[in-house]
């Protein structure tokens, strides 16, 4: 069981795993809290939290929950209430996070019927995602969905979830090494997705005032050693709030549970041990009694805001622990344990030259 001493032991780990399968509805599924919608990005992270602290049963009910809601071309609805699609747009971070979800069940449990299990999912999804990357590299945030068929694409990439897909090609090319089905497309994909994050953030939506834009690149594998580190220097003032954690949105004084706990894995993948460590102790303010966690923190008004502990939340806290405390064999999911080497910067389509360009013309 993860722990990290001096901020939380096994027992509280294992309490806020309970937290959230309290929550669990009977499907499987795993809303974001009692009553609200599902989405498959938060229900998979959910899982990984579930099998690190315990809930080793709930944890495989929400893995066997996540076909049920695959469409025919790979995709997954954006919102389901209680089983029912609320918003039938796919999004392209969500369907391709299975993938990592899938990679961390390998590296915590060794189970390989698992992994073949859920591969036809997982290579579906990120089939679909890759269809949906955009000339310059990035990948297309969402396809629209009516009356039943897919419609418009939103042609337009955002770079938090863009890193985040990033993270799941590299995880979709591991597990396709493990079951012998190469996917030599997802690299060149990932290579053309990793150099967009790297050199054309211009090009992407622009949501600089989002802590998320800020840490994910670092999060997701594509930006690493000094840049990474340059990168979470150059914004720490505008979203560090000492004491409390980050802010999810630069204009506004709220403090956030998550994204403060993936800031401080962003910073273990750095390598700055310590600054991670004492985000993840200033964020224990959002703690409840039954090892659940309120969402945020309004600090002018000294109030929890909004007045719900979330699943996503917890399980942010649940996997920082794991990842600083070197906890279980999926401790090192952010880091890149097992990974494939980083993608080669290949056909690119942007007008820079790709590295297997260069490589010929040498």
């Amino acid at each position: 069981m993860p722990a990290v001493d001096g901020v939380l032991a096994a027992a509280d780990v294992a309490a806020t795993a309970a937290s959230i399968a309290r929550m669990q509805e009977p499907s499987g599924a795993v809303p974001w809290t009692v009553g609200e919608h599902t989405d498959v990005w938060n229900h998979v992270e959910a899982a990984m939290a579930l099998l690190v602290g315990g809930e080793v049963e709930a944890a495989e009910r929400a893995l066997a929950w996540v076909p049920t809601m695959q469409r025919a071309d790979g995709s997954f609805p954006m919102k389901v209430v209680a089983g029912e699609v609320e918003d039938a747009s796919g999004e392209t971070n969500m369907s391709a996070y299975l993938a990592v979800g899938l990679w961390h069940h390998w590296l915590v449990r060794r189970d390989l019927r698992v992994v073949h299990r859920y591969w036809p999912t997982v290579r579906a999804a990120l089939e679909w995602v890759c269809s949906m990357q955009l000339p310059f590299g990035g990948i297309a945030w969402a396809q629209e969905w009516r009356a039943g068929t897919p419609g418009a694409v939103n042609d337009e990439a955002l770079v938090a979830g863009s890193s985040s897909i990033h993270q799941a090609l590299r995880a979709g090319v591991a597990l396709a090494g493990l079951v012998g089905d190469p996917q030599p497309g997802w690299e060149l994909a990932g290579g053309r997705l990793g150099h967009a994050l790297r050199s054309h953030e211009d090009l992407f939506l622009d949501k600089s005032g989002f802590s998320m834009d800020w840490y994910y690149p670092v999060l997701g594998g594509a930006v690493t050693g000094e840049a990474a580190s340059a990168r979470l220097a150059a914004r720490w003032d505008t979203f560090v709030e000492d004491g409390l954690g980050i802010r999810c949105v630069s204009a506004n004084p709220w403090v956030t549970g998550a994204e403060t706990c993936e800031l401080a894995m962003a910073l273990d993948v750095a390598g700055d041990s310590e600054r991670a460590g004492r985000l993840l102790a200033d964020v224990q303010h959002l703690r409840d009694d039954d090892g659940g966690y309120w969402t945020g923190y309004v600090f002018p008004d000294d109030a929890h805001w909004p007045a719900e502990h979330t699943t996503y939340t917890a399980a942010a806290v649940v996997l920082a622990v794991d990842a600083l405390g070197r906890g279980t064999g999926g401790s090192g999911i952010m880091r890149g344990t097992g990974l494939p080497a980083p993608f080669a910067e290949d056909g690119l389509e942007c007008g820079c030259a790709s590295a297997g360009r260069v490589a010929r013309v040498s």
